[in-house]
């Protein structure tokens, strides 16, 4: 909203794992207008329950939602970026085959060329290179900094 003085019709792409953080985007992308696009590896998509009343706010409130396993497409003309962590505390023992299961899945600047041409970066930190490469991370693009000042203000 900061950056683009508005969120109403805004598309944002979740590329990643379906945790905890996607589901807070999902319970109140619609809500607040905006378009959510998300892509999960098969076996890590979000919550079934979640999705649902996800489904039920995009009716209610105007918007769209794709689920996908394709990052592209999820990628295709959104404004803003974003992914989490694929391996949050207590998952320590499935790195291995998280790893696995997230190949092609970080975002790069190929990511970001099927984005929209404003297009933004979003990662609620700490960040792993797999998940985001340097050259988007470190781009003019990234709003990580900005992101992590905003939520000092929230603890």
């Amino acid at each position: 909203q900061e950056h683009y003085g508005g969120l109403k019709g805004l598309s944002m792409a979740w590329i990643g794992d379906g945790n905890n953080v996607l589901h807070s985007f999902m319970m109140s992308a619609a809500k607040l207008g905006m378009h959510l696009r998300i892509a999960t590896p098969r076996g890590f998509e979000p919550d079934l329950r979640i999705t649902k009343i996800t489904e039920q706010n995009s009716k209610e409130y105007g918007t769209k939602l794709l689920l996908t396993t394709d990052p592209l497409e999820a990628a295709d003309s959104a404004n803003v970026l974003v992914t989490d962590t694929w391996i949050s505390m207590g998952q320590e023992e499935e790195k291995k085959e998280r790893l696995k299961a997230f190949q092609g899945y970080q975002i790069t600047m190929q990511t970001a060329k099927a984005a929209a041409s404003n297009w933004t970066f979003l990662h609620c930190l700490p960040r792993k290179p797999e998940e985001v490469d340097d050259e988007v991370f470190y781009s003019p693009q990234s709003l990580v900094f900005q992101e992590a000042e905003n939520r000092k203000w929230t603890i």
